[in-house]
């Protein structure tokens, strides 16, 4: 039997035999490639029931002071300490912004089209769609970063697309004197059809009510064989500073009373049910879960579950 001793002998003499090597390789050694920074995969596709969802980076930005876009109506202390809790900080912030590829099997569905078309079709493509494969695209609501992409140049982005949007929403902005509206949906009003609440766009895709972000915001339930998710667009635009404190006062809430009251109602039930949701402005790759936090709440990133 070969004793402790004798290994230890055998090790070291291994090791100092190898050392000449080490130091030939350690002389030659250098990096064989250019420094690439950060990167992110521009989409992420998971199964729900018999449909494939995937969420496509339209794009992403930093953006300075979050305490004058989110926490409107807290102290600087109350922002800092929520914020230093997250570990965030508290002169920038990064947004993502997220559209959304339904393939029901039967149509293939876009929800929202980025800040430009650029953005949007090369995550498209990097999807493996076309933009002319799109069916339908459906706007959650007339901001800019959501309509942005509907247009490239003075031609519809997605040639062979029906448009689907509320009611509610197309009313108030077509009062507006909006530039962006104006020159990105317009054009398209001939080819679009209204909802209401619980209106369909395809079969398992159904409109919900989520005023307040804007006139007529609208989320979107999706199901299928038993399974839901809900596109909840931009009901809760981060996930602290809004999600987290669903009473925090957000810069973009056209009417942030009511925006408030939406996100209580929207976060109970998904934390309620455990329903998975995608959030246009959730850190990337968009998909999340709600649950309960005291009076509050917390995200809870995907992981896995949608992948099995």
């Amino acid at each position: 039997m070969t004793t402790g001793p004798n290994l230890s002998r055998r090790a070291a003499l291994a090791g100092a035999a190898a050392l000449p090597l080490a130091a030939g390789l350690a002389g030659t050694a250098r990096a064989s490639a250019p420094m690439a920074g950060m990167g992110m995969s521009p989409f992420q596709r998971v199964t729900l029931g018999g449909f494939d969802v995937t969420t496509i980076l339209a794009g992403t930005a930093a953006r300075p002071d979050p305490h004058t876009i989110f926490g409107l109506n807290v102290d600087d202390e109350t922002f800092a300490d929520v914020s230093a809790a997250a570990k965030l900080p508290t002169d920038q912030a990064q947004f993502f912004f997220t559209p959304t590829v339904i393939n029901t099997g039967a149509e293939l569905v876009l929800f929202d089209t980025g800040l430009n078309a650029e953005g949007t079709t090369a995550a498209l493509e990097a999807a493996g769609y076309a933009p002319d494969q799109i069916d339908i695209v459906v706007l959650t609501h007339m901001h800019g970063d959501h309509i942005g992409g509907l247009m490239a140049g003075d031609a519809p982005t997605f040639p062979n697309a029906r448009y689907v949007t509320g009611q509610v929403e197309f009313d108030a902005w077509s009062k507006m004197d909006n530039e962006g509206f104006n020159t990105k949906v317009k054009p398209l009003a001939e080819q679009m059809t209204f909802l209401e609440d619980g209106g369909s766009v395809a079969s398992g895709i159904t409109a919900m009510a989520a005023f307040g972000h804007t006139p007529g915001h609208m989320a979107y339930m999706i199901e299928s064989d038993g399974s839901q998710l809900v596109l909840g667009a931009d009901f809760a635009n981060h996930y602290v500073w809004s999600l987290a404190h669903p009473d925090w006062e957000v810069s973009f809430d056209m009417d942030k009373e009511t925006a408030a009251k939406t996100r209580r109602r929207m976060l109970d039930m998904l934390a309620a049910d455990g329903t998975p949701f995608v959030g246009y402005h959730m850190p990337w790759p968009a998909f999340g879960y709600v649950e309960k936090a005291g009076e509050n709440f917390a995200y809870v990133p995907h992981t896995y579950q949608l992948l099995l």
